[in-house]
This record gives structure tokens, C-alpha cells and sequence, in this order.
């Protein structure tokens, strides 16, 4: 009886705790965006245009470079602003090089934290949010051996879902330095088109604009319409990296019963 009843009250704890993570979750992914979307319209309008982010970052001169980066982690963290069009910005305001370098710091910064929370808020709650079988699947990918391939790919290819990628490596057996190098490099051509266009922006360079600008939105159009496919994609390479090991596994299972034949 004494052990049923502790045993209650574990499974009572494990489930507040649970509910509390996910309402964690819920404020930072669902109520923070809507709060915004629904009660600060005058920020949205202020960067509905490129001139009027221009000039609001311009407004703030030094301090707008660490509101830059606070916003660059909002987007990894919970996707609310398009990291493209917060590219355009960095490379309007502060050129090729030192906007590349901030958006890093940004990117960077944001993959940490929502690392961090993924394992804080554990398996159950992401569970719920994302669905467990996708949680799993990503889990046993990005624990394979060839996980750093796949996890490149996921940032690299447009169109692949990489916000449940960040999660699941912050459950993963993955080390957070790994996972932030392998993305971060991922993700930085795609970065470092936008960041040409705004640069070309704002030297009027707009033939660069232009020839930037269509590659990028066939590459965005092909990752939506392509979408699943660049997913089974994905799915047939991990098959496929993970075939020579099973060969050699088969091989020498196939061996075994003709050795005691002998």
C-alpha cells in the first residue's frame, strides 16, 4: 500500500510538472507571438517597410546592435520574424561582413537557449506539442551515425523543417558545441544571400538584388512545393548511409551459420 501510494504521488508530480512545462511552452511559442500580433501592431507596421526599419534600427545607432541580435534569437527561438528579412536589414545597416558576424552571434545565441529548453521542458512535453512519433523520428536520426550529415542537410536544404530539429537535438545524445557548429554552418549560405541583398539595397547595387533575389525565391518556392519530397529525400540518404553498416552486419550473420555447418 505505502509503495502504490508513493508511486501516485510520483505520477501526480511527473504530470504537474508536465503540464507545467508545455504551458511554458505555449506562452513562449503560441501566446508571445499572438500577444504581439493582436496588441503591438505599431511594432509590426514598423517593419512592414524597409525604410521604416531602417530607420527605427537607426534610431537606437550602438543599442541597435543588440536589438538585432535579441531578434535574431527570438526568430530561431520561436519563428515569430523571417530570418531572411532580418538579414536584408543587417546587411543594409551594417554591410556584408560585420551583418554576417551579428546574425551569427544571433543565430548562435538562439540555437543555445532553445537547446536548453528542449531539455528542460524533456520529451513529454514536446510530445505533446510536436506529436511523438515526429520527436522520435527525429531523435533516431539525429543519434545515428550519421546524424551530423543529416542534421547539415536540414539547415542547408530550403523548404526542411528546422525548428523541430532544434528541439530534438536538445533531447538528443548530440553535444550542444556539435549541434551549433554543424548548424550554424548549415544555415549560412542562405544567411549570407540575404545579407547581399540588403547590402545591394543600400548601395543601390540592384542588378546583384535582382540576380540574388530570383535564386533565392526559386529555391524557396522549390523547398514549399517540394516540400515532402526533400523530406523523403532526407529519409532515403539516412537509409542509404546507414546501409553499409547493416551490410556488414548481415555479412557476418551470414557467416556465423556457415562456420558451424563446417
Amino acid at each position: 500500500m505505502e509503495k502504490e501510494r508513493k508511486d501516485r504521488i510520483r505520477n501526480r508530480i511527473k504530470f504537474i510538472s508536465i503540464v507545467l512545462k508545455f504551458s511554458l511552452l505555449m506562452v513562449i511559442l503560441v501566446c508571445v507571438p499572438l500577444y504581439i500580433w493582436f496588441f503591438q501592431q505599431d511594432l509590426i507596421h514598423q517593419f512592414s517597410d524597409i525604410d521604416d526599419v531602417k530607420a527605427y534600427f537607426e534610431q537606437y545607432k550602438t543599442a541597435s546592435v543588440l536589438i538585432y541580435i535579441g531578434l535574431q534569437m527570438i526568430q530561431i527561438i520561436i519563428s515569430l520574424i523571417p530570418g531572411q528579412a532580418l538579414q536584408f536589414v543587417a546587411g543594409l545597416l551594417y554591410g556584408f561582413w560585420a551583418g554576417f558576424l551579428i546574425s551569427l552571434i544571433g543565430a548562435m545565441a538562439g540555437t543555445i537557449v532553445t537547446y536548453y529548453l528542449a531539455r528542460f521542458l524533456g520529451k513529454d512535453a514536446l510530445h505533446v506539442l510536436f506529436g511523438k512519433r515526429h520527436i522520435e523520428d527525429y531523435l533516431n536520426k539525429i543519434n545515428s551515425k550519421k546524424g551530423y550529415i543529416l542534421v547539415f542537410l536540414i539547415y542547408l536544404i530550403p523548404g526542411v523543417p528546422k525548428d523541430l530539429c532544434s528541439y530534438a537535438a536538445g533531447l538528443s545524445n548530440m553535444k550542444l558545441k556539435v549541434f551549433l557548429i554543424i548548424s550554424t554552418v548549415g544555415r549560412s549560405p542562405g544567411m549570407m544571400g540575404s545579407l547581399l541583398i540588403g547590402k545591394g539595397i543600400g548601395e543601390g547595387n540592384y542588378t546583384t538584388v535582382i540576380i540574388i533575389g530570383i535564386i533565392a525565391v526559386i529555391f524557396f518556392i522549390f523547398g514549399i512545393i517540394y516540400h515532402s519530397r526533400l523530406s523523403n529525400i532526407l529519409d532515403k540518404i539516412y537509409e542509404k548511409l546507414s546501409t553499409p553498416s547493416n551490410k556488414v552486419a548481415k555479412s557476418h550473420k551470414s557467416e556465423t551459420p556457415k562456420q558451424e555447418e563446417k
